[in-house]
């Protein structure tokens, strides 16, 4: 008997200890968040753009300084997309993902189609680490209220901005200083100029590809409209395409097929898109849609002995009305799947301390926070005070999300018409018409 009552409580004994080893099985297999030391592995994919890599690093190095109990394990690729793609379909998510929306890819969108992105309008009202604002209060107005923001336009934010360039029509400021040419404001102005600009020999208008009307055509729709109409039809409503103000807008791109440069449309693709950006360094086009990053693409390129890069805003529609200049913005968010979501939103919130703004600042990043203009000089102060202008307000947002509609694609309807538009195929009527059907099933995709 009492061999048999040791033996119950020898093998009593002996699954207390397999139980604790499970336990302890269970806790390792769960640390692969931690790096041994206790702290959080905070796991971090960030494409690799024209401000390169290493800002990345001394962000991760900067950040684990303000919270030493996080180590940033970084991602960074060009191709990050098709890195981090893989991953996620096999169930492993970063905790953070620095990757901007309007992608060919659209790994962004489809995450959000798929409300795969994390709520993280709490990250406003958070500190800034190693600060004393919240992150709210460093943020320039209307950053976290545009649907490249809020896509569901319910009120909360599922991506943050981050690098931010303002956009518009940029030119040769040499050559009108030359000529004795003044930058229109009005639409009627800038025809008048076309006119003769056509008499030396210049196009008034190149764009480097048709996705670039996408600044241009939101700068108008605003000029047109109003925000409410922007937003009016960024949310699909129904007729908004068929409007007067739409109308004024579309017709103005149809207007342009007279002063494009006649090579435009040839190069408007992803491998010869330079040699449109080039027609302005040489004097043959005058203005084109684009951002500041268009002077690091075109460097090395040669030019003409006036040249120096000027920018200003989408020309109003009537004399002293509004103008605007699109803002486009990355975006910074979280994976619903993501395992230290956390960890994730105290760092993006560090992303707006002075501290990272500084090493952005370095690598030729602007961060969306008060006073930033202030720490820049010369050529790119000058861009990013375009808003400093009579008249001149910013624009920014994006087509609200949908479950996807097959066959009703709003980018390609609207931008990937305009060389048909341009080269005389496709009549702006033809062309409302499809815009107009594609937003009506992308309405009532919203009601799903």
């Amino acid at each position: 008997m009492k061999r048999i009552k040791w033996l119950l409580s020898l093998s009593l004994i002996l699954v207390i200890f397999s139980l604790a080893a499970c336990s302890d099985g269970g806790k390792e297999e769960k640390s692969s968040d931690s790096d041994g030391e206790g702290k959080t592995t905070l796991q971090v994919a960030a494409l690799e753009s024209a401000y390169g890599a290493d800002i990345w690093k001394d962000i991760a190095k900067s950040y684990e300084k303000v919270n030493p109990d996080v180590k940033v394990e970084l991602m960074i690729e060009k191709n990050l997309e098709e890195v981090v793609r893989p991953n996620m379909q096999a169930g492993k998510y970063p905790d953070v993902m620095l990757l901007a929306t309007n992608r060919e890819e659209a790994l962004t969108e489809t995450l959000i189609k798929e409300n795969g992105l994390e709520d993280i309008t709490d990250v406003l009202d958070m500190k800034v680490p190693g600060e004393k604002n919240a992150v709210k209060d460093k943020l320039l107005d209307g950053f976290t209220d545009t649907l490249a923001t809020n896509p569901y336009n319910d009120g909360k934010m599922y991506l943050a901005p981050m690098f931010y360039s303002p956009t518009g029509l940029f030119y040769n400021a040499g050559l009108f200083a030359e000529k004795g040419w003044e930058v229109p404001t009005t639409w009627d102005d800038m025809w008048k100029l076309g006119d003769k600009a056509k008499e030396e020999g210049i196009s008034l208008f190149t764009y480097p590809t048709s996705n670039y009307f996408d600044t241009l055509i939101g700068s108008m729709l605003y000029a047109a409209g109003g925000p409410d109409f922007y937003s009016s039809a960024m949310t699909y409503k129904d007729g908004i395409w068929e409007t007067e103000e739409a109308t004024l807008v579309l017709k103005t791109v149809e207007k342009m097929a007279d002063y494009v440069h006649p090579n435009t449309v040839a190069n408007a693709n992803p491998n010869d898109f330079t040699k449109n950006q080039q027609l302005i360094l040489d004097n043959k086009a005058l203005f084109m849609p684009n951002g500041n990053w268009v002077v690091d693409e075109m460097k090395e390129a040669p030019r003409s002995e006036n040249f120096d890069w000027g920018m200003t805003s989408v020309p109003a529609f009537e004399e002293d009305g509004d103008r605007y200049a699109f803002t486009f913005f990355e975006q910074i968010w979280i994976p619903k799947e993501a395992k230290n979501k956390e960890a994730a939103k105290d760092f993006i919130a560090y992303m707006y301390s002075d501290e990272a703004a500084d090493i952005f600042l370095e690598a030729g990043a602007v961060q969306p926070i008060k006073d930033i203009t202030e720490k820049l000089e010369g050529q790119k102060q000058m861009f990013y005070s375009i808003y400093e202008e009579d008249n001149v307000l910013p624009a920014m947002g994006t087509f609200a999300s949908t479950k996807p509609v097959p066959g009703a694609n709003m980018g390609e309807t609207l931008y990937g018409t305009i060389d048909s538009v341009i080269s005389g195929k496709t009549m702006y009527k033809e062309w409302q018409d499809k815009i107009e059907e594609v937003s009506d099933k992308l309405r009532e995709a919203m009601k799903q």
